[in-house]
């Protein structure tokens, strides 16, 4: 029973970090980007007063269904966000070979455990789309569910009151990441120095607007658990509208549509430079 339980976890090991995956992984990370740019194009379109689709994965999505070959580029990215997040679930199961510190090395694991469940949940939604099933119903819908059944619970303001605060905590980390350059620890950054320097300012410039559209995200989680208005904790289309309701809000709008753009660009980066 040992020695195969020992040999399938070496199989599944090796299979997570086989040749094809890595270039899938590869291929999910450049579709990471291509979903950022279309969720800034779409965000840019409610600054200037227009746009009907979601500014969120939804939108991007349903708005590459509507163009030639659509469903097939959309069934590109589902291999290559499933792709994505078997190599981070391997990271999480396995840890980082090249990540010493042990504190360092569990801070790690947890967080690719984590974009392992984004990654599924991406490749799960433009599926859907792609079948034609409209990437899943609304934005906020899920979110509003699950906020509204907690906070029916005996204490369940304090409890999405602090999911949301810890969500601010997120966007607050990756703001920190990207003054950091704390992204560069797991890449291997190309020696020519202008590509360099653009790889790290669109990581600096998209890691602070990744930040701060998800800080408001917890923004709103937190404003619903203490009116007790689940319908006003939605997700990052709901966000981006809200800020664009705000004074000034179609330029700061414009501001972080661009730093989403610019995230874009640094995930085309990060196909190519990421240690895989």
């Amino acid at each position: 029973m040992t020695n195969a339980a020992s040999s399938a976890n070496r199989s599944a090991r090796q299979a997570a970090r086989s040749e094809p995956v890595k270039i899938a992984a590869r291929v999910g990370l450049l579709a990471y980007g291509v979903t950022h740019l279309l969720i800034a194009w779409l965000a840019l379109q409610i600054a200037f007063g227009g746009g009907g689709q979601q500014a969120d994965q939804n939108g991007a999505f349903q708005t590459l269904a509507q163009q030639p070959f659509g469903a097939v580029l959309l069934w590109v990215l589902v291999v290559g966000f499933a792709a994505v997040a078997l190599w981070r679930a391997e990271q999480a199961v396995w840890g980082y070979a090249y990540v010493s510190d042990t504190a360092k090395q569990v801070r790690r694991r947890v967080t690719a455990g984590a974009k392992a469940v984004l990654f599924a949940i991406l490749a799960v939604l433009a599926g859907t789309t792609a079948a034609g099933g409209g990437g899943g119903g609304g934005g906020g819908g899920g979110q509003q569910g699950l906020t509204a059944t907690v906070l029916g619970w005996p204490g369940g303001q304090l409890l999405v009151g602090a999911a949301g605060l810890v969500v601010v905590g997120v966007g607050g980390k990756k703001v920190y990441d990207g003054v950091k350059r704390k992204f560069e620890e797991d890449m291997s950054l190309p020696s020519d120095r202008r590509a360099r320097q653009v790889a790290v300012r669109s990581g600096q410039i998209g890691f602070v607007a990744k930040g701060v559209s998800i800080a408001l995200i917890g923004v709103l989680v937190v404003v619903a658990a203490i009116r007790f208005r689940p319908e006003e904790a939605s997700g990052l289309d709901a966000a981006l509208k809200t800020l664009a309701g705000q004074p000034y809000g179609p330029y700061l709008l414009t501001a972080v549509a661009l730093g989403l753009a610019a995230y874009g660009v640094f995930c085309f980066f990060d196909a190519r430079y990421h240690r895989v």
